[in-house]
């Protein structure tokens, strides 16, 4: 079974920064891509950043380029979101999500959620 833990959520003030951290174990036999998703309430989930195990392309929302990091530690199966002069509106419900394989290349790809960590930035 995989299970995805998350951690790293909180308050913290305009502008000040925070480090989120997703986890995932089990039975993992590769992992193709890393993610991270949030909800406001009242919104759809969006996508906020994703990156590729295999050579670390990264994807940013518009919203958060140039202010959020992804980044991964493939040999820990973590991933990570380092937000940056964060504001209110990026106050929401943060779920991370990985594609993994569990057996081998011949086992499809599955998404498993992280069980959501909220971050809240005060105006």
């Amino acid at each position: 079974q995989v299970q995805l833990v998350e951690s790293g959520g909180g308050l913290v003030q305009p502008g000040g920064s925070l480090r989120l951290s997703c986890a995932a174990s089990g039975t993992i036999f590769s992992i193709y891509m890393m993610g991270w998703y949030r909800q406001a309430p009242g919104k759809r989930r969006e996508l906020v950043a994703q990156i590729t195990s295999r050579d670390a392309t990264t994807t940013y929302a518009d919203s958060v380029e140039c202010r959020f990091t992804i980044s991964s530690d493939n040999a820990k199966n973590t991933v990570f979101l380092q937000m940056n002069s964060r504001k209110p509106e990026d106050t929401a419900v943060y779920y991370c999500n990985f594609l993994i394989r569990e057996r081998s290349f011949s086992s499809p790809l599955w998404s498993y959620w992280g069980q959501g960590t909220q971050v809240t930035v005060p105006s």
